[in-house]
């Protein structure tokens, strides 16, 4: 069916919807393809715009334009009307002017007119001073000097000598390190072996991308010592911190004493699998040792949620 056809079906339809109906509609109705739907929609909008070209409508309102010289030619027809209109009556305006200051006299003008005014006069005028009454005189007091006793020295409280004033120097880290160094080492070891004994090995991530062995390839043995261990470095620097809201802090501290203890009873485990020539671990220990690394994952978030969530 061509869209000549089409047309005016998809007039009537258009007709019923009030509106121009969209691409899929037409293809619904009229079980046609996506091509020929635009093309019948086209033709549609093209239509639609010829009739409201043709119809004429009311004339949008423009706003006058006036010609460079209608300004001239207005002032000079305003000039003209202002000279034959007759004069206005004049307008009366009364100014009242502030009243006068009276002049302020320096002292010395206060001084040379009373001198002219005694020559005017002849006389001399005589100002008497009354005398200054004499100051009482206060017989001398004796003043003796007290001496003060000095303080008595305080004694330390151990005992000893006092330690010069100086500034508190702050603990040193390094030898933290030097402690932790050596239980990291034994701490990993523990962990890959007994993550060999429970399954735990070399893998590779990308298979058939990666060749074996390649750089893709990893032991994931070493996910325990780095996954348990930096979580519980981490949870007890939390609660050891004071700065966390309470429930964060309450999270941290149980947490981190549950990781300490897991390690702690993974460690023997290991030794004692070892001494007992062991090589493949009990079915309870390679469960609970499958879990470390959920848990882990559950944990920290969960401890990062609580201190976001509490801070906000």
């Amino acid at each position: 069916m061509s869209t000549d056809t089409l047309l005016p079906q998809a007039r009537r339809l258009v007709a019923e919807l009030g509106e121009l109906p969209a691409r899929n509609r037409l293809m619904s109705e009229f079980k046609i393809s996506g091509p020929r739907a635009t093309g019948l929609r086209d033709e549609l909008i093209r239509e639609d715009t010829r009739a409201q070209l043709a119809t004429p409508g009311p004339a949008a309102a423009r706003p006058r334009r006036r010609r460079p010289g209608a300004h001239l030619a207005w002032a000079s027809r305003r000039l003209r009307q202002v000279g034959t209109d007759p004069a206005p009556p004049p307008v009366h305006v009364t100014v009242t002017a502030p009243a006068p200051q009276p002049r302020r006299r320096l002292a010395g003008a206060h001084r040379a007119l009373a001198s002219r005014r005694l020559r005017e006069v002849g006389t001399k005028a005589t100002v008497s001073v009354p005398p200054a009454a004499p100051e009482p005189i206060t017989p001398p007091q004796a003043t003796v000097d007290v001496p003060t006793p000095d303080p008595a020295p305080i004694a330390p409280a151990d005992g000893g000598h006092q330690p010069p004033d100086r500034a508190a120097r702050p603990v040193r880290a390094w030898p933290v390190l030097v402690l932790a160094l050596p239980a990291s080492i034994a701490i990993w070891a523990g962990w890959v072996g007994i993550g060999r004994l429970t399954g735990f090995g070399v893998v590779n991530l990308l298979p058939g991308i990666a060749p074996e062995g390649g750089w893709a390839t990893i032991d994931t043995a070493i996910t325990l010592p780095i996954g348990m261990e930096a979580y519980a470095a981490y949870a007890l620097r939390v609660w050891l911190s004071g700065q966390v809201p309470a429930r964060a802090r309450r999270f941290a501290r149980w947490s981190a004493i549950g990781a300490l203890a897991l390690g702690a009873a993974g460690q023997v485990a290991y030794h004692l699998m070892v001494a007992a020539g062991v090589t493949a671990a009990p079915w309870q220990i390679t469960t609970a040792l499958s879990c470390i690394p959920v848990a882990v994952l559950g944990m920290g978030a969960a401890l990062y949620h609580l201190i976001r969530t509490e801070e906000k």
